[in-house]
């Protein structure tokens, strides 16, 4: 058993062993380690010993094998070595004399060194140059733009300094300074634009009369154009003008009214002048500051900011344009004024609605023209109440015309201001009547009331000129003859047609039907008949110093005029091509003034017949305790009964009465006698009903009795 074991252990050993032989120095440790954790650790030392033994005595019988040829060698490289150092010695010298042979080669070759280095710098400093030129050319091109204030090719350039040009050199310092410096300069440009717009802004806010009144006259070039159309319509090849209302009968009402004279011109447009093109909006304003601030603006990416200022600025502009002056009303320049500012506020508006994109919009511009309609209406309501004077509300009626033309032109809806036309129509009316009221009252009270005499055939047409008027007895007389009426007749019935000229002046160009004309002139010559003509001949009839003469020469005057009513109905129809027959027509209500004026007339005469009856009744002086009457009536009642007998004597025989009028004239005298003998009777009664007579003697009724018989006489 324990030489089985003493076998195992050798066979181990040497296996170890032939482990260290093969096995690399750096991988030994495992091998050594598994000798010093067996128990037999004397044993494998000797057994490694033996081994180095036995390779001591193989190395040793090398050697000896091998030892001559290593003498032999040795031998050689002596020999080797004083050759070598012969040959180091002739390197040594070769060196020497290339040392000294190559200095001067050395030296140029340093200084070609150096040039080839200075060929490079100077290669790359014109490198980087080439580079820096451009951008310290387009920054001094920048200075120079910005310098001249053309501001937008200023932000261009920068631009392409900061996107192209800057970021090929962006390491060097004064690129960096640049850098640092564009939103400086950005900042700098939109100021100076900004600053650009505000004194654009500035000068249209000053200039927007100007522009306005150029605008204006430029629709005043067109309305005459459009008026030499509508007149000459075969040159014209049958085009129709934009006036509806523009007929030939209008044109007679232009040359006939008295108020024709002051209704050429509103613009007061000399006529060498009219051939001569007007500038337009584009050429009295320099919009360019707009469009800069506008393209700056966008590029730097502030174009909301930009029309949100634009806009803002605008709508205070037009709050302050918006607001007429206190003294507006005075003269119609001040309304001209206040139009042509508005008008030239809105045409700059519209030139930059068409010119810009998205500046302004039409809900924008929508928006400010409500505003500015229901201002400017507001505005022209309050002062045109002032206006008491019809030439002046007649030629703000044309301004306001022009004025919504010129706006209607550039697509601005004017129908509010057309409506409110009507209305300040109605004032127009209003002011007619004051002004007619006056012309009445003149003619009334610088009447004679006395038949018109004529001594010749021409004096005679003029009147029959004048006033309608046909009497086949009153031609056959010989001259010199007398019409029945008065001369305020012919004056009113003239003044009556005149005022009918003056409210036809008034609705040309406002876009009305013949219809709606026609009716607007009835009613207002309706007023005039029935408020304002009615009221004169009322106030001259309650005159204190009217006689009897005058009142009848009023009955007959009324007469007259109520006849031509009917003349006056034609002379409307002629002027409006309006049948009278059209359904609702409008007619005159003359005939009831000249009536209720005739009977207030009458009315006038029994007053003042009772008044005369009266004051004669108060000189009766009656004895009422006389004993004895008088031979004959009393002094009071003959008097009396003569002034009633030469009053009636006047309208019976008023010169120049034919017919109707002695029958109108007999028919009053009637009535009035009638009214005189009913007053006189009840006062001589109330003569003896006085509470003052307490007794009466015979001899006193006697008397009253005489008086009596002869008023019954």
């Amino acid at each position: 058993m324990a030489e089985l074991e003493s076998l195992e252990t050798a066979a181990e050993h040497e296996r170890i062993l032939r482990e260290i032989e093969s096995t690399d120095t750096a991988c030994i440790g495992p091998t050594l380690r598994s000798v010093y954790d067996g128990e037999e650790h004397g044993r494998f030392m000797e057994k490694l010993e033996a081994r180095i033994r036995n390779h001591d005595r193989e190395i040793e019988k090398m050697c000896n094998f091998h030892y001559q040829g290593f003498v032999d060698s040795i031998t050689e490289l002596l020999k080797v070595r004083g050759e070598a150092q012969k040959l180091k010695n002739q390197v040594t010298d070769t060196n020497r004399k290339l040392q000294n042979e190559g200095k001067e080669l050395i030296i140029a070759m340093e200084e070609l060194k150096q040039c080839r280095l200075q060929q490079r710098n100077i290669s790359a400093t014109v490198d980087k140059l080439t580079l820096c030129l451009p951008v310290l050319e387009m920054y001094s091109k920048l200075r120079e733009q910005m310098k001249s204030k053309r501001h937008y090719p200023a932000l261009k350039t920068l631009e392409h300094l900061e996107h192209t040009y800057l970021p090929q050199v962006s390491h060097y310092r004064f690129c960096k300074i640049m850098v640092d410096n564009i939103p400086k300069l950005r900042e700098e440009i939109k100021e100076v634009s900004m600053s650009d717009l505000k004194d654009f802004l500035e000068s249209i806010r000053k200039h927007s009369d100007k522009i306005g009144e150029t605008a204006m006259k430029q629709a005043q070039q067109q309305r005459n154009l459009d008026n030499i159309v509508s007149q000459h319509p075969r040159i014209s090849g049958g085009k129709k003008s934009k006036r509806e209302f523009c007929t030939s009968s209008d044109l007679e009402v232009k040359n006939t009214s008295p108020m024709s004279e002051q209704d050429s011109g509103i613009l007061d447009v000399e006529d060498e002048d009219e051939d001569e093109e007007v500038p337009g909006a584009q050429d009295l304003v320099d919009f360019s500051p707009v469009y800069r601030c506008l393209h700056i603006y966008s590029v730097l990416g502030a174009r909301e900011t930009f029309e949100s200022y634009y806009r803002k600025q605008r709508r205070k502009q037009a709050r302050l344009v918006l607001q007429p002056p206190s003294n507006m009303h005075e003269t119609l320049d001040g309304y001209r004024k206040y139009f042509n500012q508005i008008v030239g506020f809105f045409v700059v508006e519209d030139h930059i609605l068409h010119t810009t994109q998205g500046l302004v919009n039409r809900a924008y511009l929508d928006e400010l023209w409500e505003m500015a309609l229901s201002k400017t209406i507001a505005a022209l309501r309050t002062h045109s109440s002032y206006c008491s004077d019809p030439s002046l509300v007649l030629d703000l009626k044309n301004l306001i015309v022009l004025f919504a033309d010129t706006l209607q032109g550039y697509g601005f809806p004017v129908n509010q201001l057309f409506d409110m036309l009507l209305e300040i129509q109605d004032q127009y009316s209003e002011t007619l009547l004051k002004k007619w009221s006056g012309v009445f009252r003149n003619i009334l009270d610088s009447d004679n009331y006395s038949p018109i005499p004529v001594s010749n055939e021409e004096l005679y047409k003029k009147i029959v000129g004048q006033f309608p008027f046909q009497d086949a007895e009153l031609e056959k007389q010989p001259f010199p003859k007398k019409f029945p009426f008065s001369e305020f007749v012919p004056k009113v019935y003239n003044q009556i047609k005149e005022f009918i000229y003056a409210c036809l002046k008034f609705s040309e160009d406002l876009h009305l039907s013949s219809t709606e004309v026609d009716d607007m002139i009835r009613k207002s010559t309706n007023l005039l008949l029935t408020r304002t003509l009615s009221n004169c001949l009322q106030n001259v009839i309650k005159r204190k110093n009217v006689g009897l003469t005058e009142l009848v020469q009023i009955i007959i005057n009324t007469t007259h005029l109520e006849k031509s009513c009917k003349f006056l109905e034609e002379f409307i129809t002629n002027i409006t091509n309006v049948l009278p027959e059209t359904v609702h027509t409008t007619k005159l209500y003359g005939t009831t003034t000249f009536k209720d004026a005739r009977h207030a007339a009458e009315e006038e005469i029994y007053t003042n017949l009772n008044q005369k009856i009266d004051q004669f009744l108060q000189l009766a002086d009656y004895d009422w305790m006389a004993l004895e009457p008088g031979s004959r009536a009393s002094d009071y009642l003959v008097d009396l009964i003569g002034f009633l007998r030469s009053t009636f004597a006047v309208f019976t025989h008023l010169p120049g009465q034919v017919d109707v009028h002695s029958t109108m004239s007999g028919k009053v005298a009637q009535t009035a006698c009638m009214s005189a003998c009913k007053h006189l009777s009840t006062s001589l009664l109330q003569l003896l009903l006085e509470a003052e007579v307490r007794q009466l003697t015979l001899g006193a009724l006697q008397q009253f009795n005489l008086d009596v018989e002869e008023c019954e006489r």
